[in-house]
């Protein structure tokens, strides 16, 4: 049995670019600024730069939805392939595909929900992934730690 997932969260390092495939399907890349977690004392905080590919609906809410520097959580799959460049030399790429995608801050203060946490798609919007959601006119009581029944 073989497991590959990924999660990630991060920062665009540019605006998503979005494609279409000769049969019309959508693809969108981008790369991902994602902070190491430990660093030494003294030195800077350091990042990896990952190179992510989404396709159809997710490569669609991406490039509506994110641009440069606008933080995102991404879960997907390791890919690796290769291919002939112009000069004939074999070249390797190492890719994460995207399987959903989703915000992780808040959403900015003229939107209609105000700064509530946003942690899925837009209401009636398809970004990948099964999970539901709840209608845009739905109303969500906060609950507190002494209401947690655990």
């Amino acid at each position: 049995m073989a497991f590959n997932k990924v999660i990630l969260v991060g920062n665009l390092v540019a605006d998503p670019e979005l494609k279409q495939t000769p049969s019309g399907v959508s693809v969108a890349t981008f790369t991902l600024a994602v902070q190491r977690r430990y660093a030494k004392p003294d030195d800077a905080q350091q990042a990896d730069f990952i190179n992510i590919v989404a396709w159809r609906q997710t490569a669609e809410f991406i490039s509506r939805y994110f641009s440069k520097g606008k933080s995102i959580l991404v879960c997907g799959a390791i890919q690796s392939r290769s291919y002939t460049d112009q000069n004939g030399q074999k070249r390797y790429v190492t890719e994460v595909v995207a399987e959903e995608a989703t915000f992780v801050e808040k959403k900015s203060s003229d939107s209609p929900r105000g700064n509530d946490m946003f942690y899925g798609e837009p209401p009636r919007q398809s970004f990948g992934g099964n999970a539901p959601t709840a209608p845009a006119d739905s109303n969500f009581e906060e609950v507190g730690e002494d209401d947690l029944p655990f």
